[in-house]
């Protein structure tokens, strides 16, 4: 039994291909458990000072240092962090991101979204308990996606979730407010990282990819209203 092709097959990969008007080229590639979309992460002999769970520790960290003495989303963008150190969140680059299904890409684009969005996947795969609620759509990743598309597939995971609750018999949200509780606690960890990151380093495009990351999350915190599911109900008439 081909034991290289067993271990490719329990993974996938989502690769973000950086290439700049000079003609350098940066490739990150994340790879993930295939089954429960973990970050399959790299060997690393020592991670940078900022990455210590108590350096700059967010608010409503439930971890430990002793049983974790690294932030785990930290530890997540540590190359992420390092490689745009220098870099100005307005510089343009062409970026394409390739998955097993499709490839997609932006040409001429602000550096800023694209490290968000690059660095939202890690965050959300990198066993951090307060992003493990975003884990769900990391498999299933939609670069530069809209606030809409957004929406709809955080609460399409969140109705799903539901349904795994209650096979689990486990209590259930029909009226998705725990879904803007989720956000809430997405706001305060971006918020916390931004101080991070400001005692790590002044780098601008990584700072403002958190920013963007931030107010993409108070958006959707915000937009869970009835009158948006209300909105939204139309669209399933065929189901009513």
């Amino acid at each position: 039994m081909n034991t290289d092709n067993m271990e490719k097959d329990s993974t996938t990969r989502i690769r973000y291909v950086f290439t700049f008007p000079e003609g350098a080229k940066k490739v990150f590639d994340v790879e993930l458990e295939r089954k429960t979309g973990v970050l399959v992460r790299k060997p690393c002999e020592e991670y940078p000072s900022w990455t210590h769970l108590e350096y700059c520790r967010c608010r409503h960290c439930p971890l430990t240092k002793e049983t974790h003495p690294y932030c785990p989303v930290a530890t997540s963008i540590v190359d992420v962090m390092e490689f745009f150190h220098d870099y100005k969140s307005i510089k343009q680059a062409n970026v394409v991101v390739e998955t097993e299904q499709r490839t997609s890409s932006r040409e001429q684009t602000a550096l800023y979204p694209a490290i968000s969005s690059l660095m939202g996947i890690h965050m959300a795969s990198s066993g951090c308990p307060i992003m493990d609620k975003l884990r769900p759509m990391v498999l299933h990743h939609l670069p530069f996606a809209s606030m809409e598309e957004t929406m709809y597939r955080a609460l399409s995971m969140y109705a799903l979730a539901q349904h795994f609750r209650s096979k689990a018999g486990l209590d259930t949200d029909p009226d998705f407010s725990g879904l803007g509780t989720i956000y809430q606690d997405v706001n305060t960890l971006n918020k916390d990282f931004s101080v991070r990151f400001k005692g790590y380093s002044d780098c601008e495009a990584t700072t403002n990819a958190i920013v963007s990351l931030d107010c993409f999350a108070q958006m959707i915190e915000f937009s869970i209203t009835e009158e948006m599911l209300e909105d939204l109900e139309a669209q399933f008439e065929s189901y009513l």
